[in-house]
């Protein structure tokens, strides 16, 4: 069996750059998760690592496989310096650790509650999963493993993940283009949705 994490590590380095920190976070019953924090020009970037260590398996199996299976890690990108957005480090792991803990299968599409805010004071309890290889591209792994694909997260506030649930993640991803929202900053209102 190949360790992934070492080159999902590598994979993130070689697209974002050399981590400034890094915070590991242990919950019951799980393997040890990290959250690395990557500054670029204006933006700073926590991408999770070792969400991918296993595949998700589907919540009904009665035997999860240890093989096959979608892999993934998180990235959230926000602006610095307006919120204490590094304490979003426990609430990533919580949502990283959601497929050992829960059995979901996080994917494009989904939402992720915390239920509580990403960061003191933030405007946003959850997030919404969007499609994946732009910032980081999909790590292919040997057959029969699934690829690891690093996941963009945009924080909602609870009126859009509302929303979201009634008229889809499409519709609210056109609604944020539409607004010309800016989904880094860290204290944003929420989108227009009426």
């Amino acid at each position: 069996m190949v360790d992934v994490l070492p080159l999902v590590e590598a994979r993130l380095r070689s697209a974002l750059g050399e981590p400034d920190a890094r915070a590991a976070v242990t919950f019951l019953g799980t393997d040890r998760l990290e959250v690395l924090r990557f500054h670029e020009g204006d933006v700073v970037r926590y991408a999770t690592l070792g969400m991918s260590a296993q595949p998700m398996s589907d919540p009904t199996a009665l035997v999860a496989d240890p093989v096959e299976g979608p892999r993934a890690e998180l990235v959230l990108s926000v602006r610095p310096g307006v919120s204490d957005t590094d304490k979003v480090l426990r609430p990533l792991a919580v949502l990283a650790a959601s497929p050992q803990v829960e059995g979901v299968v996080v994917a494009p599409g989904s939402s992720l509650d915390v239920g509580e805010p990403l960061w003191p004071g933030a405007p946003f309890t959850s997030v919404l999963v969007a499609e994946p290889g732009g910032l980081v591209e999909d790590l292919d792994l040997d057959a029969p493993l699934d690829p690891v694909r690093f996941l963009p997260l945009l924080p909602m506030t609870p009126n859009e993940a509302a929303w979201k649930r009634v008229h889809g993640a499409q519709a609210l991803q056109e609604r944020w283009l539409t607004h010309g929202t800016d989904l880094r900053d860290p204290s944003r209102r929420s989108v227009p949705l009426d």
